[in-house]
């Protein structure tokens, strides 16, 4: 199952965002005229524009150069689920827009439709892959400006079509609601593509390092590193023990010190992106 999933996981994660994204956008954002910026939302100015065709579509259309492009720069896994994710939001998109969707108030509609295609996005871009559109151009500026969430960047390329919404729809308002789905999708967008990588990082005094380093390998599978201090009272030197561990080994790790050493120091803080053996791999593509 776990070589499965390490050799799908992506192709699942592509279709089941693209669903997410497309039930956030019908469900919530374009019953209020709303959109969460990016292809999808400029073809919605589009299509009002012009007075015919359906976003889908229209969407679909603009993709077009943007994949050979994001095919050349980010590669062939990219182009080929993209693609997928692409057709997948632009049919889903289409064939829900006919569902019966609830009125509801736009600053709900904007909040919760921003929520829900954030997350849709996010498993998308965990996958490695996009929707298209707007989403490549995200990927690429991302290999430029390496040290900007994508979802910041999402965020600040939306804002056109924010201010093209406010335009086309002649209505300041919607496009104030328009901002508040691009705030809250790019936000989403973060958490989801780097709240999931929190892990802990542990730093334990005690007399009983050896012990306590022992166990930590032992128990919980982990390595750990001796740090040389000394202590500014005693002034006998001290070994620290520093350990990165899972979030969710923290409470083991803690019942392990102290029934070795109920006196232990321990002091716990928050590692984001911990790389090496364990943990996940560097790689130039990750976001």
């Amino acid at each position: 199952m776990e070589q499965l999933w390490k050799k799908y996981g992506w192709l699942v994660c592509t279709l089941v965002g693209s669903f997410i994204f497309a039930l956030g956008f019908d469900y919530f954002l374009a019953p209020n005229d709303l959109n969460s910026g990016g292809i999808s939302g400029l073809a919605m100015v589009i299509v009002e524009l012009i007075g015919f065709g359906s976003v889908g579509t229209l969407s679909m259309l603009i993709n077009l150069p943007l994949f050979v492009i994001g095919g050349m720069k980010i590669g062939r896994r990219f182009f080929v689920g993209s693609i997928i994710g692409l057709v997948t939001s632009s049919v889903l998109i289409d064939a829900m827009v006919g569902l019966a969707m609830p009125q509801n108030e736009p600053l709900l509609g904007a909040l919760y439709g921003g929520a829900v295609c954030g997350i849709g996005l996010g498993l998308v871009f965990i996958a490695g892959t996009s929707t298209g559109g707007s989403d490549i151009v995200v990927r690429l500026l991302k290999l430029k400006y390496r040290n900007v969430p994508i979802g910041q960047i999402s965020m600040s390329f939306d804002l056109i079509v924010v201010i093209l919404t406010g335009l086309v729809f002649h209505d300041v308002t919607k496009a104030m609601y328009t901002g508040v789905t691009v705030f809250i999708t790019g936000k989403v967008i973060d958490a989801m593509v780097y709240g999931f990588d929190y892990s802990k990082v542990a730093l334990i005094i005690s007399d009983k390092h050896d012990e306590i380093a022992r166990q930590i390998g032992t128990r919980l599978s982990r390595g750990s590193t001796f740090l040389h201090g000394e202590g500014t009272y005693s002034g006998k030197e001290k070994k620290v023990v520093l350990a990165a561990i899972k979030r969710q080994q923290l409470a083991e790790l803690k019942e392990l010190v102290i029934a070795i050493d109920p006196n232990a120091f321990i002091i716990v803080q928050e590692a984001h992106q911990v790389l090496g053996d364990g943990f996940i791999r560097y790689s130039k593509d990750s976001l």
